[in-house]
């Protein structure tokens, strides 16, 4: 355990009790206990009470969202909500009637947080097969998409941009994949190459209204729960990364961490023909699908290396790279022929 590594574990008793402490904004149970389920961008709670009550407390992460992006994100899933395009959890308003509170406890930072009603079902098992949850995610992506570009933005709203500059450029949200643990010269120099040659098709493909716009950007089997053996019945559970990002990126982000399972390529065919029997598709759009799928995961690559302090980093972080270095030097094979 590296010396960041044990910062972390030693903060974890403060984070559970900055989220016991807090648990008196909203109207739970006072008997209510927390379980952390896991930590990531933001530590999530599971709230549980003696009368059987359960919600989800999410604590974020200080400094990745400002209240305004927080509040942004939660006006888009209330709309999707509404209007019946997608079901999302319901947010619970705090005490005094406000969605986004804000806690703070001796020697920890402010921390907003934002509660969630607890919804049933179970994460799909990357183990079974998964095309006709994904041909069901390509109509979810597709719904989605009309309802954004048929959506006004409301006053204020602001999310980030997964674009080049957001990923690649100045701005680096998840970090810079150069600093990731395990990377040989080699694999810098494949990387690097990929890096150019998707930047240079994003920017040939430009950001027009009917290929880019607001989006989930984390449809991934985590972020998912499924009830019971219907893959119709699927909970999006997780917008705390929607931004503006090109429409084909979601499928790219429904893949996260399994870009090498064999299922993949089945998988996208499920993806576009579910997607497309809602929303046309153009043949620049399917032919960037691959560029999409290579940038999520050089962007993943990043987040490794600059996220220690997640539950899923220890495990990945030793084949990572070389796993995404193998991936780009297929993507520029492909990208010759």
């Amino acid at each position: 355990m590296d010396q960041s590594d044990a910062k972390i574990e030693r903060d974890r008793p403060a984070l559970y009790q900055l989220a016991k402490d807090a648990l008196r904004l909203w109207p739970v149970p006072q008997d209510a206990t927390l379980e952390l389920i896991n930590i990531s961008e933001n530590a999530t709670f599971l709230v549980s009470a003696s009368d059987g009550t359960k919600t989800i407390l999410r604590v974020h992460r200080p400094g990745y969202h400002t209240q305004q992006t927080i509040a942004a994100e939660l006006t888009w899933m209330q709309a999707l909500s509404t209007a019946d395009v997608i079901k999302t959890p319901a947010i619970i308003d705090g005490c005094d009637g406000a969605r986004i509170q804000r806690h703070q406890i001796s020697g920890q930072p402010p921390h907003n947080m934002v509660m969630f009603a607890f919804v049933e079902g179970q994460e799909p098992d990357q183990s079974q097969s998964l095309e006709s949850l994904f041909h069901h995610l390509g109509g979810l992506a597709a719904r989605l998409h009309l309802h954004v570009m048929a959506w006004p933005l409301p006053a204020g709203f602001t999310r980030p941009d997964w674009d080049i500059d957001g990923i690649f450029g100045g701005i680096k949200r998840w970090g810079n994949w150069r600093q990731a643990p395990y990377l040989t010269p080699s694999m810098h120099t494949i990387l690097e190459e990929a890096e150019a040659q998707v930047s240079r098709l994003l920017r040939a493909y430009g950001k027009s209204s009917d290929r880019y716009g607001l989006i989930h950007a984390d449809m991934r089997l985590a972020n998912l729960l499924v009830k019971g053996n219907d893959m119709r019945r699927v909970h999006v559970i997780d917008f705390d990364d929607c931004g503006f990002g090109w429409f084909m990126y979601d499928f790219a982000a429904g893949i996260s961490f399994i870009e090498d399972d064999p299922q993949v390529p089945y998988l996208k065919s499920a993806w576009l023909a579910g997607y497309q029997d809602i929303r046309p598709l153009s043949d620049e759009d399917l032919m960037m699908v691959d560029t999409m799928i290579m940038l999520r995961r050089m962007l993943l690559l990043a987040w490794v290396g600059s996220h220690k302090d997640a539950d899923i980093v220890a495990d990945l972080e030793k084949d990572f790279g070389r796993v995404t270095a193998q991936l780009a030097e297929r993507y520029l094979k492909d990208q010759r022929y």
